[in-house]
């Protein structure tokens, strides 16, 4: 199955071959390398992007991972490789492979879904996660200008698995939502730029009653800073 996943990305690549010969872009969007700082635990997180294609075909490894500062072991590592190609002015389909491998279970899954700007400039990642243990994750964050280098940015992502995965904690429709307030100065003009703020996140349903069954916690806050990096 697994196998059948990644062919069908190659083949979504092979097929947007002649996009290739569009001007070449490349760049690194890292959102999130921050350190957050909690009452039971603290986390080292980052989330960023690297893209390489053209404005028709873009190639992206995307990370996304916290280690547990205590322990040493990640709560979450995850890598994907993704292809987006553009659907209207402002949205991009995204096709891929992510592989899930923190100190538990690993899992392997094909992704589909949009990336882009909604009205009014509101960031948007919406994927479904397929695979036997399949889930579905909705992020979107916005960037309110206070003045031109002092930003802040509201962010909420909502991810929802479909089946129970009790090795993960995960019951089906019990979602885990994450929210965060992340006020960023422009250092050097977009490309530095430190931050601080906070970050907060809650299991509800039948996830929060596994992990209430596992010993572990339901919802966690933690003061954050960090910086964005882009070039």
């Amino acid at each position: 199955m697994h196998a059948t996943r990644i062919l069908s990305a190659l083949a979504l690549i092979a097929a947007a071959g002649p996009a290739l010969a569009e001007p070449a872009i490349w760049g690194l969007q890292v959102e999130q390398l921050e350190y957050r700082f909690g009452e039971d635990e603290d986390v080292l997180a980052w989330d960023f992007d690297a893209v390489a294609g053209t404005d028709e075909l873009r190639f992206v490894w995307r990370s996304e991972a916290e280690l547990l500062s205590g322990p040493g072991t990640f709560e979450t590592l995850e890598n994907q490789a993704r292809v987006q190609v553009p659907i209207s002015s402002f949205f991009d389909a995204v096709g891929g492979v992510m592989a899930s491998t923190p100190e538990g279970p690993d899992r392997v899954y094909g992704v589909v879904g949009v990336h882009g700007l909604a009205p009014q400039w509101f960031e948007v990642d919406a994927d479904l996660f397929v695979s036997d243990k399949p889930f579905a994750r909705f992020e979107v964050d916005y960037e309110a200008l206070i003045t031109n280098r002092l930003i802040l940015t509201p962010s909420v992502e909502v991810s929802v698995p479909l089946v129970d995965d009790r090795a993960l904690d995960a019951g089906a429709f019990g979602p885990k939502i994450e929210a965060g307030l992340r006020l960023s100065y422009d250092v050097v003009d977009r490309l530095v730029s430190p931050y601080a703020g906070v970050h907060y996140e809650r299991y509800f349903g039948d996830s929060a009653d596994m992990r209430q069954t596992s010993g572990e916690a339901t919802d966690a806050v933690y003061f954050v800073v960090g910086t964005k990096i882009l070039f």
